[in-house]
């Protein structure tokens, strides 16, 4: 070492840029890769059949009814995604204060859970258990007296599941940020024979504008009205919090842990990823998704470049998978 000369691990003998001359040796460096099984599929499901109604407040997503699903479930998982998550287009008429279409078995999730399992066995489905979808005023729970109230709330969201479980889904991830409620689903999914059934929990769901275009699509902008969520969902000023939430998550049962939004919580999926090395999924949500696409219509980015290294980022932050409307359009890209 001693014979070295001066300059060793300087400038010049040291050019980082050697490694980034050619696109082999940038893929032999690559300390992150993003890969299609990386990747659960986000879907919105509408009733009809042949239907495929485009979102205005998301370029290039769709409402599709069950059997379009089908068909284009075949088509992710031939792309090698292996995972897809429900969301449903409930009809205004059939939603209720007390969100009771969430416990029908023929509602449109469980419809897309049979049909989604019966043309591609192979693919995980995952379905989100909240009441939002279902109520009238648009909150994920049961209001009572102004407030949406926890243990009631749990009680309904442990026979939705258990309703979900019924039709096919694999993966059980509450997106209601109800305290207790992974215990208890645990304990209902077990006592009900279900204890292979995955729980994803959204340990850390934040009370963020970036669910706007969500909530245009699944039809609970209009219900929830002037409301807000932050009686349950998390002060974006909050970190430590994020990890208070996820610990409770694993202690009670969660199998796997998400944060959302995923863009601007980077730091909470870091966080999270190197406090409790669990499986950890994180969301881009529909507003990350909207103004990333937005923007390349415009002409003011490249979308799908934009997407392609947000995705990467999320991976780099310590993301074991992503939710994200983009995943068919991703997969494409990854495959060449």
């Amino acid at each position: 070492m001693a014979n070295l000369p001066g300059t060793f691990g300087r400038y010049p003998a040291t050019r980082l840029r050697r490694n980034r001359r050619f696109e082999w040796s940038r893929r032999l460096v690559a300390e992150n890769r993003l890969t299609p099984g990386d990747l659960i599929w986000t879907v919105f499901v509408r009733p009809g059949q042949g239907e495929a109604e485009p979102v205005p407040s998301m370029p290039g997503v769709e409402r599709i009814s069950v059997d379009v699903l089908a068909a284009r479930a075949k088509q992710a998982h031939a792309l090698g995604i292996p995972a897809l998550a429900v969301f449903p287009q409930t009809p205004p008429e059939r939603k209720t204060p007390d969100g009771e279409e969430a416990l029908n078995p023929d509602n449109l999730v469980c419809q897309a859970v049979r049909a989604v399992k019966d043309a591609v066995p192979e693919m995980g489905v995952v379905c989100d258990v909240a009441l939002d979808p279902y109520t009238s005023h648009g909150q994920d729970g049961l209001v009572r007296d102004n407030y949406v109230v926890n243990d009631e709330t749990v009680e309904v969201l442990c026979r939705q599941a258990l309703n979900q479980v019924a039709a096919g889904c694999d993966v059980i991830a509450p997106s209601d940020m109800m305290d207790g409620r992974i215990g208890a689903l645990r304990v209902a999914l077990d006592a009900a024979g279900h204890e292979e059934t995955l729980l994803l929990s959204y340990a850390a769901k934040y009370a963020s504008v970036f669910y706007g275009p969500f909530r245009d699509a699944v039809g609970s902008a209009t219900s929830l009205g002037e409301g807000d969520k932050r009686t349950y969902q998390m002060d974006p000023a909050n970190s430590d919090e994020a990890l208070r939430e996820v610990a409770l998550d694993i202690e009670e049962g969660a199998d796997m842990v998400m944060i959302k939004p995923g863009m601007p919580y980077l730091d909470i999926v870091r966080r999270v990823k190197e406090s409790f090395a669990m499986p950890t999924y994180v969301y881009q949500v529909s507003g990350e998704y909207a103004m990333l696409m937005a923007a390349g219509e415009k002409g003011w980015l490249d979308g799908e470049g934009a997407i392609m290294e947000a995705l990467l980022g999320f991976k780099r932050a310590g993301a074991d998978g992503i939710l994200t409307y983009a995943a068919v359009q991703a997969a494409k890209k990854l495959n060449g």
